[in-house]
């Protein structure tokens, strides 16, 4: 296939596609069953849409689609995607840092951007792609088109611009349906005829008095005091949840901060591997960098690791 065309994202080339088309695309080029875009951010979606155009550019066993809430396989992903935008000479920067941490709007715009450079560079020749098999499996779509089809072959879409607007792009959920309620049995009971009894009048001169049960007032009051108590605990609780919530917040940061500067002493360590005057010290440091501890892996080591603890685990169970 010829080289590609590079796009450049301004508010007048791009097509203003919602959330819900710019997803319906991926799921029918890919055979997927996204519903949000937040769902783009592991990068795995756009690696196999640049294996669709360019096969060969792209290493598409390496990536892996079936890592949920890994950041860092996260961005393995994106660095294959990376390093095949720099061999097809694809002029566009990519904010991995930004697109992992599943927000809407990076990964919003770089879709958007994508859609446009997909369609331009689609010739609509890769009719015979699988791509459930081309992943080998990996999430397996319910319904999977046997072929990919290219955008510009696609029947338009019927939008309603009003009823788009009033809801913000979101999705209307179905109707639940309702189970059918077995009827129930009416019991019929037989009326007990009470013969009138006297009522007996008070003495003329005397009003009767009808007391009051004092247990009443003490449970009203019971019940004020356990409310009272009960939203002191919801606001401690909520005021514990927020100092939480801050120090999470402060840790990400600071992780994400530590992690960016050894990422850099990588890259710095690699461009002097082949130095004769830099390499036993350089050999050092990688050795430092790529260290493990009990619990902790590079992302390859985790799903062995994983598999081992599980059959331990059902070697116990049956002992």
């Amino acid at each position: 296939m010829a080289m590609p065309i590079n796009v450049t994202s301004t508010s007048n080339n791009m097509d203003t596609l919602s959330r819900n088309e710019l997803i319906g695309f991926v799921n029918e080029c890919l055979g997927l069953t996204y519903n949000k875009v937040e769902q783009m951010c592991t990068g795995a979606a756009y690696c196999q849409m640049i294996h669709i155009l360019w096969p060969g550019k792209l290493p598409l066993k390496k990536v892996k689609f079936e890592a949920k809430g890994l950041e860092h396989v996260y961005i393995n992903n994106w660095k294959i995607l990376q390093d095949s935008f720099k061999k097809l000479h694809i002029d566009k920067d990519v904010p991995i840092q930004r697109l992992v941490k599943g927000r809407f709007q990076d990964n919003f715009e770089f879709l958007q951007w994508f859609y446009k450079f997909f369609t331009i560079n689609d010739s609509g020749d890769h009719d015979d792609y699988d791509p459930v098999a081309a992943r080998g499996g990996q999430i397996q779509a319910r319904a999977a088109p046997a072929a990919v089809r290219s955008p510009a072959a696609r029947p338009a879409k019927k939008t309603v611009p009003d009823a788009a607007a009033a809801t913000g792009d979101k999705l209307i959920k179905p109707p639940v349906a309702v189970e059918p309620v077995e009827p129930v049995e009416l019991v019929t009971v037989d009326l007990v005829t009470v013969e009138s009894v006297p009522v007996q009048k008070p003495p003329a001169g005397k009003v009767p008095v009808k007391k009051t049960a004092p247990a009443a007032a003490a449970v009203s009051n019971n019940v004020k005091r356990s409310g009272s108590n009960s939203n002191a605990e919801v606001k401690r609780l909520e005021g514990n949840v927020n100092e939480l919530t801050l120090t999470v917040e402060g840790l990400e940061k600071e992780r994400d901060f530590y992690f960016q500067k050894l990422r850099d002493i990588e890259v710095i360590c690699q461009e002097k591997e082949g130095d004769e005057v830099f390499s036993s010290f350089v050999a050092q440091i990688i050795e430092v960098l790529y260290a493990t501890e009990d619990g902790f892996g590079p992302a390859e080591e985790e799903g062995e690791g994983e598999e081992e603890a599980e059959v331990d685990e059902e070697e116990q169970e049956e002992y």
